[in-house]
C-alpha cells in the first residue's frame, strides 16, 4: 500500500495505535480522518496535527455508525481506506457481578462496529481506487489473556469475520488486511497496564514496514509467534499468560 495517496478514515484514532497509524498517513500525504468518543483526545490530536480531521463518535451505537458513514461519504467522498481500530479491554472476573450495559459496550465496540461500519463501507470503496479496509485485531484472538475475557473473545470474533471478509470480496478491488498487534505500551485497559509492552513506535513502524510491502496479515513479535503456533504451543502460551499471581 502507498501511504502517500490515500483517504483514511481511522475509528478510535485520537489514541494508542489509531493515533500512530494516524500520523503515518498523515506524514506520508494521506488525507486522515480520525474519529473517537473522547472530546478531549479530538482536540489534542487536531492540536498536534492541524491537517487531520475529526469528528466525535461513540461507535458502541449504531445510530452515530450510520452518521459517521453519511457524514464521510458526503465530506471525504474519496474516502478509500477504513481501519477498524477503536476497541476498549476491560478486566473483570465472569463469577463475579458485573453490569451487562459494561459488558455489551465492550462486545458493541470491538465487534459489532467493524462490522456495521464495514457493511455499510463496501458499496462506497468498491467504487474507490485501491480501496481497503484494515481490522485491527491482537495477538489474544489466538490465545486469550483469561482476565479480560471479553477483549480476547471479540478479538478472535473479528479475526474470523476478517477471513470470511476477505474471502467474500476476493473478486472485488477491496483488499483486506488485518492487523495483529502484541501487547502495546498504550493506555488500553488502563493507563500504566501496558508500561512494559512493545513501544508504540516500534510496533507502528514494523506495522506501517509491512503494510507497504503489501502483506494481508500484519503482526510483531508475540503476535507473530501466537498467529504461527500450533494447537500445543498455543495451549501452552496459554498456560504461561494465566499463571497464578503469586
Amino acid at each position: 500500500m502507498d501511504l502517500g495517496s490515500q483517504t483514511v478514515l481511522i475509528t478510535g484514532g485520537a489514541s494508542g495505535i489509531g493515533s500512530a497509524l494516524a500520523e503515518r498517513f498523515l506524514n506520508a500525504g494521506s488525507e486522515v480522518i480520525v474519529c473517537g468518543r473522547r472530546e478531549d483526545k479530538l482536540r489534542e490530536i487536531k492540536a498536534k496535527f492541524p491537517k487531520i480531521h475529526t469528528r466525535a463518535c461513540d461507535a458502541s451505537r449504531s445510530s452515530e455508525r450510520i452518521s459517521l458513514f453519511q457524514w464521510t461519504a458526503k465530506e471525504f467522498p474519496n474516502t478509500n481506506v477504513l481501519i477498524n481500530n477503536a476497541g476498549i479491554q476491560r478486566r473483570f472476573q465472569l463469577a463475579q457481578a458485573s453490569r451487562w450495559d459494561e459488558v455489551e459496550e465492550e462486545i458493541a465496540i470491538n465487534l459489532d462496529a467493524p462490522i456495521h461500519l464495514t457493511t455499510l463501507f463496501i458499496p462506497h470503496l468498491a467504487a474507490q481506487g485501491h480501496p481497503a479496509i484494515i481490522n485491527i485485531t491482537s495477538g489474544l484472538a489466538f490465545a486469550p489473556m483469561a482476565m479480560a475475557p471479553v477483549y480476547c473473545a471479540t478479538k478472535a470474533a473479528l479475526r474470523s469475520f476478517t477471513l470470511s471478509l476477505r474471502h467474500q470480496l476476493s473478486s472485488t478491488p477491496i483488499s483486506v488486511i488485518e492487523i495483529i498487534p502484541p501487547a502495546v505500551n498504550t493506555d488500553l485497559g488502563g493507563k500504566g497496564l501496558h508500561s512494559t509492552a512493545t513501544p508504540l513506535d516500534e510496533f507502528a513502524d514494523a506495522a506501517v514496514e509491512q503494510l507497504k510491502n503489501g502483506s494481508l496479515e500484519i503482526s510483531y513479535g508475540f503476535s507473530s509467534n501466537a498467529s504461527r503456533a500450533s494447537r500445543d504451543e498455543l495451549n501452552e502460551m496459554f498456560k504461561r499468560m494465566n499463571q497464578p499471581r503469586r
